[in-house]
């Protein structure tokens, strides 16, 4: 199918590689004008837009815990777009895999702030910004993990950054549906996906606790983000989709 998300404009976070690269993609093929930010991987950003058309994409650098550039990433969106109407808190950071008692405040905090924090910074400015530019209707997808379900015992960090992802989209989801607002809020679920962040040294391991038997690829979520962003999913309001080539079947 094309077309699924023709005329629609999306904010795509940590867009520009692995899973939100992935989403990226879909999101084009499918007819989506694409806003794509990332804090470091500027390189990164400019390819992208290069293979896209910048007619269709626009790069912005971002930190997603910095309210001011979550304001300067609506901005610029409005500019060249005109409108919001989907939003993907795609961007995150994984734990050091420290045992939590050796951890350190400073590295829980970073976590937290661009995990969990980064999320409420960005459906605040997303909420608002459907409001304003259309009509107070659009899509927010966050994206947790299988460890916002089930606990990591060497990334609590993670887990706990992941599962409040979790529980803030189902809080927001309802008070919006119950306030009349038609924006909704659902959240995916990763499982083991083959990008860089997986260790190569680890992937044999990883493989055998898969009933697949493979990882994922970036473009197994950017599917499900497809279908959250666009008409078909109306009636999904505060949703956990888990993509985990059945680990939490």
């Amino acid at each position: 199918m094309t077309d699924r998300l023709k005329n629609k404009v999306a904010i795509i976070t940590g867009g520009v590689a692995g899973i939100g690269l992935g989403i990226a993609e879909c999101y084009i093929r499918e007819g989506a004008n694409v806003v794509l930010t990332a804090n470091h991987n500027v390189d990164g950003g400019k390819k992208a837009v290069a293979k896209f058309g910048d007619d269709r994409a626009l790069f912005v650098q971002q930190d997603v815990s910095k309210e001011a550039d979550w304001q300067k990433v609506i901005d610029a969106t409005v500019s060249k777009f005109g409108k919001l109407d989907i939003l993907v808190n795609n961007a995150g950071v994984g734990g050091d895999g420290k045992p939590i008692e050796d951890k350190p405040l400073a590295d829980w905090q970073q976590v937290i702030d661009i995990n969990l924090t980064g999320n409420f910074l960005g459906i605040k400015a997303g909420i608002n910004a459907m409001k304003q530019t259309n009509n107070a209707t659009g899509s927010i997808i966050n994206v947790s993990s299988v460890a916002g379900l089930v606990g990591l015992p060497m990334a609590p960090d993670y887990s706990a950054s992941k599962g409040g992802t979790r529980l803030l989209t189902r809080a927001v989801a309802s008070s919006l549906a119950r306030r009349g607002i038609k924006i909704r809020v659902n959240s995916v679920h990763p499982g083991w996906i083959d990008t860089n962040i997986v260790p190569d040294d680890a992937k044999a391991q990883i493989l055998q606790t898969i009933p697949a038997g493979h990882l994922g690829e970036p473009k197994d979520i950017g599917e499900i983000c497809v279908y959250l962003g666009s008409d078909e999913s109306k009636y999904a309001i505060g949703g956990e989709f888990t993509v985990d080539g059945g680990v939490r079947a």
